[in-house]
């Protein structure tokens, strides 16, 4: 029996995960990835000294890029259905091009922030329909094993990205930061093009409120999962780097991130075989405590070792959860509404990303770094079981899937 365009006409046990196409969909978001955080963790500083906007201009420098990105997803799963992801794809990247080049002559800070605002309009687009590409070419059994590859290009880019980023500037200055990402833009297009031509899909008849035209109602109880996972990982973008420097550990933020970023890749480097094999639940408990205890130990930490160590269990906590909600939600999701499934996902995601460094801001300044961190800790505790209401109880219990 034939399976839907997201999976082919081959029977599951003849599939092979690192198909030529599939490699090419990793390659493709590590590289969007990349831009992402090349200029996210530079633009604010660079508002302040291009156009001296003051410290809530500059964070909105970089927040704008979220909002444009937030924007994207609610229309992004209707504009893959009607036009195939592959065209939205390309249309997208060719926009990210000329975005990382508008930064380049953008004279004023109100140009800049439009530009923000459409830069992360394209890279949502993007995103959703490389994402919707690669799991429609992941084998059905090996579904969490999958997400976890393609998923790689988060930590690899969390490492890479901010690292160029600051080396450009200190060495040549912003506008080579800015042909920097034009140019891995650029690459992400090309490879693009390789990328296999899928039908559009009319996606299942969408009946009843409004709102099932931009989330996928099957996905979203799990999805909602995310919103905390995004107000979490706001904190550790936005509150790592001042958190190190006001407990005296300035020096190691760079090591933080690096360690952070070792943990998410060494856990999607297996836990994705073992969701296949055992079930979303095997994987996602383990992951809360680990987030959990990762952040409880990060408000609390006074030396180096402490600090690295909250690090690199916060990195495996984050590294889990998130694949593993997405594998979760695509499988939940009817084979025609893929599309919608991941943009519903990516919008729970950037809707907590969005409100996170808002409301904790709030909590740093009536509190401190180490009781907002505190207060996370509890956040992730109660997700756990949220988790467990609107999918963990329904999720098996724990009996091999193949």
């Amino acid at each position: 029996m034939s399976r839907p365009w997201c999976g082919g006409d081959r029977k599951p046990l003849e599939e092979r995960l690192w198909t030529a196409e599939f490699i090419c969909a990793v390659v493709v978001n590590s590289l969007t990835m990349v831009v992402f955080y090349l200029l996210m963790t530079t633009m604010a500083l660079y508002a302040i000294h291009r156009f001296a906007a003051s410290d809530s201009l500059a964070g909105l420098a970089s927040s704008m890029f979220v909002i444009g990105a937030l924007a994207s997803r609610f229309t992004a799963a209707q504009l893959i259905n009607s036009m195939g992801p592959r065209r939205i794809l390309i249309g997208a990247l060719f926009l990210f091009i000329a975005m990382s080049l508008a930064c380049i002559i953008a004279v004023n800070l109100p140009l800049l922030l439009a530009v923000r605002l459409t830069h992360g309009i394209g890279f949502g687009l993007a995103n959703t329909a490389v994402t919707t590409i690669a799991q429609s070419l992941i084998p059905q059994r090996r579904r969490g094993e999958g997400t976890g590859y393609f998923s790689l290009s988060v930590p690899f880019a969390a490492a890479l990205g901010p690292l160029l980023g600051l080396a450009l500037i200190e060495r040549w200055g912003y506008a080579v930061l800015f042909w920097a990402a034009v140019a891995v833009s650029g690459a992400a297009f090309v490879a693009s093009l390789l990328l296999p031509e899928r039908p559009a899909s009319r996606g299942l008849e969408s009946r009843g409120p409004s709102w099932r035209r931009f989330v996928d109602p099957d996905a979203l109880p799990v999805a909602t999962v995310m919103v905390a996972i995004g107000v979490v990982n706001s904190a550790m973008i936005t509150f790592a780097h001042p958190f190190t420097e006001s407990a005296g550990l300035g020096a190691h933020a760079g090591a933080f991130f690096g360690v952070n970023a070792l943990g998410v890749l060494t856990c999607r480097l297996f836990v994705g075989a073992v969701q296949d094999r055992f079930g979303d639940n095997w994987v996602m408990y383990p992951a809360v405590l680990f987030y959990a205890a990762g952040l409880a130990m990060l408000s609390q930490a006074h030396s180096v070792q402490e600090l690295l160590l909250a690090a690199l269990a916060i990195g495996l906590g984050f590294g889990t959860v998130m694949p593993t909600v997405q594998t979760a939600a695509v499988r939940l999701a009817q084979p025609p509404n893929v599309g919608l499934a991941v943009a519903t996902f990516y919008l729970m995601l950037d809707l907590g990303a969005g409100m996170g460094p808002v409301v904790l801001g709030g909590l740093v300044t009536g509190w401190d770094f180490r009781v907002m961190y505190l207060a996370l800790c509890g956040l992730i505790v109660a997700t756990g079981g949220h988790y467990y209401i609107v999918h963990g109880r329904y999720a098996g219990k724990g009996r091999p899937l193949l």
